[in-house]
């Protein structure tokens, strides 16, 4: 059965090697897209098993040797790894492999991608445009005789779809809202092993599985003790909330049932749990942006022809929905797609020098005025600040791998505040946020981290010392907008957190 195929603006060929018939399987190198649904990867790996009618190897790797790797992070990922195992188990599908791999030393994985790649027809991969994912698939490319594919399944435009990088989030909705319609229909299969029929798989060889031995059940259960020999950072400890597809459902239903129809007017509170809790889910690529569309729309009786036939950019009304869909949707397309543009067209999206010219210029400005209060690296980690709703944000952070929205604005621009330079407060920022959050190294980390400092934004008077004309903001005036009695006693100091943060 030939399934549907996946549209070809997704799909970017990684090297001009020929595609290997006469080999034993179809290779997916599950890297960003870590599901078996909606998932537009699996979908193009699929759709080559039934063409040259191999069976599929579904290789899933973690490494150890990533910047920021914890506790936190690989206990993260590994839980969606044996979520994955699990799926792929109910399935009883002879014509899938499912190869779970968490790298137990430094260089440890060497070898292993082109030890699989002997015996693949064709290989495809995840294309993600952050973090160390676009180098690593780069770098193995060159290394391999068979033809490589990444595929964008990162949202609901294609990547490529746009040819520039935009500078707001009123210019990129307006490109939106008349380019997005054409590609809605196309959509990753919801079942993709639906009446899939593959020839039988071979095991893979001894040789390769006692080298590169699959991640043992001990270490699917993502335990203290399973992590504990492991070179990462132990005192990032594991989050309160499990990674995985199915803890991924589970919160969107969560979210759409008891707090969708108040997100617009609860959403900016921080002693309110309105917030959807996705992001992690999507940056790990437990679930789709495709999936959540289609559970919101299901919810709201849409349809495509519902679209406003009027656009120019306009933040509500352009889907034609109910006021918190309007606003979530506005978010998780516009802002989270907003950011994979950025990251996807500049190289240094995550330097001084991306921010806006208006925006470097002010800030160089008054690079040299004088601080009240300049912190170190480690007062910041820690939360020793003068700043009590400050150090409540740090603390969420540390704590949960996650700061509320609103309060991520305010974490941010005390910051550039209170360090020597605003390349200082980049640096700073950048590595709080990608060691702590679940969510970093992302691009809607950076989306949300140069913000703070003009992305996306417009100059805004009066001109302020350090800020310039970047948009400024208090504790005292958040104070003064929003609830925040309750966040501070939820977020207040105990024992456990300058251990964690230093």
């Amino acid at each position: 059965m030939m399934k549907h195929a996946v549209p070809s603006i997704r799909i970017t060929e990684g090297n001009q090697a020929p595609i290997r018939d006469d080999r034993a399987f179809v290779l997916y190198w599950m890297i960003a897209f870590r599901r078996t649904e909606w998932n537009f990867s699996l979908d193009r790996a699929i759709q080559w098993a039934v063409q040259l009618d191999r069976p599929l190897v579904i290789f899933e790797p973690l490494r150890i040797g990533y910047e920021w790797a914890s506790n936190r992070i690989h206990g993260f990922v590994i839980d969606g790894m044996a979520d994955t195992a699990r799926q792929i188990a109910r399935q009883r599908n002879p014509g899938i492999l499912h190869y779970p791999y968490v790298e137990p030393a430094h260089d440890q994985d060497k070898g292993l991608l082109e030890a699989l790649a002997k015996d693949a027809c064709v290989i495809v991969t995840d294309d993600f445009p952050c973090f160390f994912l676009p180098r690593m698939v780069a770098a193995a490319t060159k290394r391999l005789s068979v033809r490589m594919e990444k595929v964008d399944s990162n949202g609901l435009l294609p990547i490529r779809a746009a040819t520039q990088v935009f500078t707001s989030a009123f210019s990129f909705r307006a490109f939106l809202q008349n380019e997005l319609p054409a590609h809605l229909s196309a959509v990753p299969d919801a079942e993709p092993f639906t009446q899939l029929i593959l020839p039988v798989i071979e095991p893979l060889p001894a040789e390769l599985i006692r080298r590169w031995p699959p991640a043992s059940q001990k270490m699917l259960e993502a335990s203290t003790s399973a992590l504990a020999p492991l070179c990462i950072d132990h005192s990032v400890g594991v989050a309160d909330y499990r990674g995985g597809p199915t803890a991924a459902s589970k919160r969107l239903e969560e979210f759409l049932d008891r707090s969708l129809a108040d997100y617009t007017r609860l959403a900016n509170q921080p002693d309110d749990d309105s917030r959807s809790g996705l992001s992690p889910y999507l940056h790990f690529g437990h679930i789709s942006a495709h999936n959540l569309f289609h559970e919101l729309m299901s919810r709201e009786g849409w349809s495509i022809d519902r679209l406003s036939k009027r656009s120019g950019g306009k933040r509500q009304g352009w889907w034609n929905t109910s006021p918190g869909a309007e606003s979530w949707l506005d978010e998780f397309v516009t802002w989270r797609e907003l950011g994979f543009n950025m990251t996807a067209k500049r190289d240094d999206f995550n330097r001084f020098e991306s921010l806006p010219e208006w925006s470097q210029a002010t800030l160089e400005k008054h690079a040299q005025d004088r601080r009240e209060f300049v912190y170190s690296h480690a007062d910041f980690a820690a939360a020793k600040t003068h700043d009590e709703l400050w150090n409540a944000a740090q603390r969420q952070l540390v704590r949960e791998g996650r700061i509320h929205n609103y309060m991520r604005m305010l974490w941010g621009k005390k910051i550039l505040e209170w360090t020597p330079t605003p390349r200082a407060a980049i640096e700073i920022m950048i590595d709080l946020n990608n060691r702590f959050a679940i969510d970093g190294r992302d691009p809607n980390s950076y989306s949300g981290i140069f913000w703070c400092l003009g992305r996306y934004d417009r100059p805004w008077g009066p001109e302020r010392p350090i800020y310039g004309t970047v948009r400024y903001m208090s504790s005292d005036n958040t104070r003064r907008k929003l609830r925040v009695k309750e966040y501070l006693r939820r977020y207040g100091p105990t024992p456990a957190d300058s251990a964690q943060g230093d």
